[in-house]
């Protein structure tokens, strides 16, 4: 087992997910070939593995990649990242991309959890303010309230989520601007769909990346305190009854809902909670693929040409007739 690139001479670094194949930091594989790559990540050269280390190495890359979340694919070619940083490249027909709960459910619980204790602290100050409030004015319980609604004043007021523009200007949200947010369709389907900011009578709308970005700061402000198990298995289940985050976002932007007192649709503020959580999800997930598929196109480019190298090296290993054999049997 080779631990330098055949091109540049450099290491190929090393991983700690793969047992029987711990070289290389990026690894390209072709189950249905039988062909393994070490992708070399100072000159990106593809270097070809000898067949005896290929099988139990491919098997398991197909494997972890299928239990890889954060993938992508085209037509030829899939891309996923492993957090413990290796990266695998799959040759082949994409896999069906499916959408698990377990990646969001621990940070919507760990969310939940901050905002019960922030509740429970909450409760025990307005127990006191109560009680301060009414000995300072005599035994009445409206001085409670009044301290009570001063405090409530100054959190809601506090800035939750700050949207750099290009001007150089920011635009603060604290509690109560966040609930004038809406998500509307945009002008190309291309784009995505448009965000709505509302502040002091004054409106921007923004499209495309922009408004992905944005949304990305946006919602989960607005959604704080988490949500339960059950909540959060229900936004996912919003999603894959769409069978993609993209045809869920391009669905619950479209529609005419979550109404505000004027009417006015698209408040993300008037969503059930579980579409608010899968709003989130959704948004995260195609943050995540826009910076996934930049990478897909010079991938391409080089297993075509490593692919060429490696048909011709592991003939030359295979007697005569080995290929009509092979695909002949290639089923069973």
């Amino acid at each position: 087992m080779y631990r330098t690139c055949m091109f540049c001479t450099k290491s190929l670094g090393e991983n700690e997910v793969l047992e029987v194949f711990p070289v290389g930091r990026r690894l390209a594989f072709d189950a249905e070939r039988g062909r393994l790559w070490v992708v070399c990540r100072h000159c990106e050269r593809w270097n070809l593995t000898p067949m005896e280390e290929r099988w139990e190495a491919v098997e398991a890359c197909e494997r972890i990649f299928s239990d890889t979340r954060l993938r992508v694919s085209t037509d030829n070619i899939g891309l996923a990242r492993h957090r413990e940083g290796l990266e695998l490249v799959r040759i082949g027909r994409p896999q069906r991309n499916e959408f698990a709960a377990w990646r969001y459910g621990d940070q919507f619980g760990r969310r939940r959890k901050k905002a019960l204790i922030i509740g429970g602290v909450a409760v025990a100050a307005f127990a006191g303010v109560t009680f301060a409030g009414a000995a300072v004015v005599g035994g009445s319980s409206m001085g409670g309230y009044w301290m009570w609604q001063v405090f409530e004043g100054i959190r809601n007021g506090r800035t939750q989520a700050r949207l750099r523009l290009d001007d150089g200007g920011v635009i603060k949200l604290n509690g109560q601007d966040l609930k004038q947010v809406r998500v509307r369709p945009a002008e190309s389907a291309a784009d995505g769909f448009r965000l709505v900011v509302e502040k002091k009578k004054r409106e921007w709308v923004f499209e495309g990346p922009r408004a992905a970005q944005y949304a990305g700061q946006i919602v989960p402000a607005i959604n704080k305190a988490g949500g339960r198990q059950r909540t959060v298995e229900d936004a996912v289940t919003e999603i894959e009854r769409h069978g993609h985050p993209d045809r869920f976002l391009a669905d619950l932007t479209r529609g005419d809902r979550f109404y505000s007192k004027k009417g006015v649709p698209g408040y993300i503020n008037k969503m059930p909670a579980p579409t608010k959580l899968a709003l989130e999800m959704a948004i995260h997930e195609e943050e995540e693929r826009r910076a996934l598929e930049g990478e897909l196109w010079r991938l391409e480019r080089a297993w075509e040409e490593a692919e060429e190298i490696a048909a011709i090296s592991d003939n030359l290993l295979l007697p005569e007739g080995a290929d009509d054999f092979l695909e002949q049997h290639r089923e069973g």
